[in-house]
């Protein structure tokens, strides 16, 4: 008889949220800048190997898109936008792909990729597109310079595939966007490991808040992945770790000041709808490893000197992290 007053609570809470959504998302809306134009990207061939020679010609050819994107968004009038961009083309930045069109699709490289034995690949949650990509890309490097201190024969991927959600919309309580997006990992994933296959029983997973559900979508197409790590998560849209149908270990963490433990987990299927993601990661229900995550909030995970970042960097480095337990 007490599941029934929880899953009325659960109801009202998660419609709550949404009403509460859908009228502040237009609120919000209305105070940011229009969408800045972007040429469509040159269309290359697929990276058929991780080679030196193969992945500087890939860099430069998105080096040139990007400065028409830089060139396209001065004449707009969005001088910001055109100095960032100018920035990322620039030669300390390597991307596999870039399309700056509709708040931008960005796969950059930080580390060797070509001589990489371990592979991080980073996926992103809600509000991160290229008015915010900086944050978005200091944890990638946070992230790739950690993991080199263990080996230096390793890479980060940060991978912006996919249209992320606002914080503050219907969308972000959802699982339509990472429905998308997970077929555009697993395509991104198939590619990388076809360029580089001694790697692919290396390559983990590092999934941020809504980047979860992404993940959890992907894992169930057979990803070879020897690890998944969920941090600052709402969940992945199935009931346990057996659900994601994967060999990868699963790894759950949040940190003690993370608001997203105050959000209500669970699932309602409405006419046409589904609102929630599941059991929170960290529950015993779902099943997953827990690492420790300190003391950071839902935003600094990848802060350097963190303990969240030195376990996440340690599970990507095939070691195991310090602190944590098996739910």
């Amino acid at each position: 008889m007490a599941s029934r007053p929880r899953s009325s609570r659960l109801r009202r809470t998660l419609l709550a949220a949404l009403v509460t959504a859908s009228v502040a998302v237009p609120v919000s809306g209305a105070a940011r800048p229009g969408a800045v134009p972007a040429p469509a990207p040159a269309a290359l061939a697929p990276l058929r190997d991780a080679t030196p020679a193969a992945l500087d010609a890939r860099y430069a050819a998105n080096r040139a898109g990007i400065r028409a994107a830089a060139r396209m968004a001065a004449d707009h009038g969005d001088l910001r936008r055109a100095a960032a961009l100018r920035t990322l083309a620039g030669p300390a930045h390597r991307f596999l792909s870039f399309d700056g069109r509709d708040g931008g699709r960005t796969t950059e490289v930080f580390g060797d990729l070509a001589h990489a034995e371990r592979i991080a690949v980073l996926v992103p949650g809600s509000d991160t597109d290229l008015d915010t990509y900086g944050r978005f890309r200091a944890g990638a490097l946070a992230l790739g310079n950690e993991m080199h201190k263990r080996d230096a024969r390793s890479a980060v991927v940060a991978w912006l595939g996919y249209r992320t959600p606002s914080t503050v919309s219907p969308t972000v309580l959802t699982p339509g966007r990472a429905e998308v997006a997970a077929h555009q990992l697993r395509s991104f994933l198939r590619e990388l490991e076809s360029t580089a296959p001694s790697t692919a029983g290396r390559l983990t997973l590092v999934c941020h808040s809504y980047g979860s559900v992404v993940c959890g979508r992907a894992a169930a197409a057979g990803l070879r992945a020897a690890d998944i790590v969920l941090y600052g998560s709402p969940g992945t849209g199935t009931g346990t770790v057996g659900g994601l149908h994967t060999r990868a270990t699963v790894w759950a963490g949040r940190g003690a000041h993370d608001w997203i433990a105050d959000v209500p987990h669970g699932r309602l299927q409405l006419p046409g709808l589904t609102l929630g993601f599941g059991p929170d990661p960290m529950s015993e229900e779902f099943g997953a490893r827990i690492f420790d995550a300190g003391a950071t909030d839902h935003s600094h995970y990848l802060m350097p000197g963190s303990v969240s970042l030195t376990n996440i960097a340690r599970i990507a480095s095939g070691a195991a992290p310090t602190g944590g337990r098996h739910a």
